[in-house]
């Protein structure tokens, strides 16, 4: 009996991928623009360890709080337009960051960034799912479409490092909006319109207990990890998980839900999101901890630093594309499952890092190639696979859920990953810092390496290279302690991976 082939993807629909890559890549260059950009914000608007978490992460969570919803807003109104729409949005609130006087105003552009980039990127991923329709083209076009994404990782502190070096912070986000003008010139002609037929109403409490469970839990757990124990905050955890309680009961009730509950019940597809949140989590750790490794240890300049972060994507280009191939042979549990463990190795070989040991740049780049490597080569497979079985009138509420993933994973990553390397550097530096600070500079200097140096100018030179000595060993100690955690964490989702994805009515040798 003969099926129909699904008809292949011609040369209009790759042109139209290329154009699709613009928002993803600006989307995802956000979440790590800032990482060179720290000090100089350290030094201009001397922000709190709280507040200099919560302006990196606040963009992630904001987005991962509302993917869902706007997922199923393009399903209704059409994801080229909810494009356009959030690429206007993004573009002003760019402009709003790029100006800001205070820290607390950076956080608010950044949480208002996340809220426009929570309409591009789910557009982005359904727009593929509608266009490509044959399996393979369409797992050729999800490798470039992972690819882009963690290639914005990467390339976001190059970017923001050669504009540090000549122009201030600020235009790390002007860059945004050039490249939002060019999406909306060139869209409507490229970009294919495409919606869901039933035309279901979006449920608007749906996505407030959405946002109201994301918010207060990621929050509870950040300032939880950070501070030790607190009332509020353990307050506004358990607020959360009840919130988040409430929306999964309600999606049950559901016709349309913004979370397909019944879906993420089969094991393979909730065990793909999962594995799919691990992955995120640990890479945007391991960013965080190289970047602020190239510069404030290493003392490259901004640019230096980020022309060398660039090196480990030399392995992440041909990694997508290889676990491909072998997914076809050895099944994607195992593929993911050895994307897994490469990557704990790659945190294993960053933890042996020394200042007066071998070349600690080389040690660094073998180490984060390696992570970056196996975790681009899981999350593939996991948006390959998911969007693959996902109806086309679902794609953009998909494609949502495997961006809230996406953006919850890397936003808890640097929260939690992030708390665990300012705690034990906290410890490792407070008894070595000088008695003649003054208690705001001693303060700065005990929370993190960028107000170390920020202090070390208020002192003489020698008791200023005596702190910086000091600092540097924290750090070093403070990331071996998160490598160590993060291999442990990759370890254990190796477990997670081969129960939860693992293919019992086929052979091992089949795509699971």
């Amino acid at each position: 009996m003969s099926t129909a082939t699904p008809a292949a993807a011609g040369r209009k629909e790759w042109i139209a991928l290329c154009i699709l890559c613009l928002p993803l890549m600006v989307v995802s260059m956000d979440v790590s623009i800032l990482f060179f950009a720290a000090p100089a914000i350290a030094d201009d608007l001397l922000p709190t360890a709280t507040e200099q978490l919560w302006i990196f992460d606040v963009y992630g969570f904001i987005l991962a709080g509302l993917l869902l919803t706007m997922g199923a807003v393009g399903d209704r109104i059409g994801r080229r337009r909810l494009l356009m729409i959030g690429s206007v949005g993004f573009a002003l609130s760019s402009l709003l960051a790029a100006y800001a006087q205070t820290a607390e105003t950076l956080i608010l552009a950044r949480a208002i960034l996340g809220i426009a980039g929570s309409t591009l990127m789910p557009s982005t991923l359904a727009l593929v799912r509608t266009m490509f329709q044959d399996p393979a083209q369409r797992m050729k076009a999800m490798a470039i479409w992972s690819a882009v994404m963690a290639g914005g990782v990467t390339i976001g502190p190059i970017i923001g490092g050669l504009l540090l070096d000549s122009f201030s912070w600020g235009s790390v986000f002007l860059i945004n909006i050039p490249a939002m003008a060019l999406l909306l010139i060139i869209a409507p002609f490229l970009l294919p319109e495409s919606r869901s037929t039933a035309q279901s109403r979006v449920d608007v409490f749906s996505s407030i207990l959405d946002l109201a469970a994301i918010l207060p839990v990621t929050y509870g757990v950040k300032t939880l990890a950070e501070e030790g124990w607190a009332i509020l905050p353990a307050a506004l955890l358990a607020a959360g998980l009840l919130v988040g309680v409430l929306f999964v009961r309600r999606q049950w009730t559901l016709p349309n839900p913004l979370l397909d509950i019944r879906a993420l019940m089969e094991r393979r597809i909730g065990g793909s999101i999962l594995v799919n949140f691990i992955a995120a989590f640990t890479l945007m750790a391991s960013s965080l901890i190289c970047t602020q490794f190239l510069q404030s240890v290493l003392g490259y300049s901004p640019f230096v630093a980020s022309l060398w972060s660039v090196a480990p994507s030399i392995v992440v280009a041909a990694a997508a594309p290889i676990a491909g191939k072998l997914s076809q042979t050895c099944g994607r549990p195992r593929v993911m499952a050895g994307g897994f463990v490469l990557s704990a190795v790659g945190f294993g070989v960053l933890s042996q890092i020394r200042l007066e040991g071998f070349s600690p740049l080389v040690v660094l780049l073998i180490g984060a190639g390696l992570v970056a490597a196996g975790i681009v080569s899981v999350m593939t497979l996991v948006t390959d696979y998911v969007v693959g079985v996902a109806p086309a009138d679902r794609a953009g509420a998909v494609g949502g859920l495997i961006e809230t993933s996406n953006e919850l994973g890397g936003a808890f990553g640097i929260a939690i990953l992030g708390c665990v390397l300012a705690a034990v550097y906290r410890h490792a530096v407070t008894p070595f810092l000088p008695t003649e600070l003054a208690p705001e500079a001693a303060r700065a200097a005990g929370q993190t390496i960028a107000g170390a140096s920020a202090a070390a100018r208020l002192l003489p030179t020698e008791a200023a290279a005596q702190m910086m000595k000091a600092s540097r060993e924290a750090f070093i100690t403070a990331m071996h302690a998160t490598c160590i955690v993060s291999a442990v964490i990759l370890l254990l989702a190796t477990a997670v991976t081969v129960i939860l994805l693992r293919d019992k009515k086929k052979a091992v040798s089949t795509a699971a």
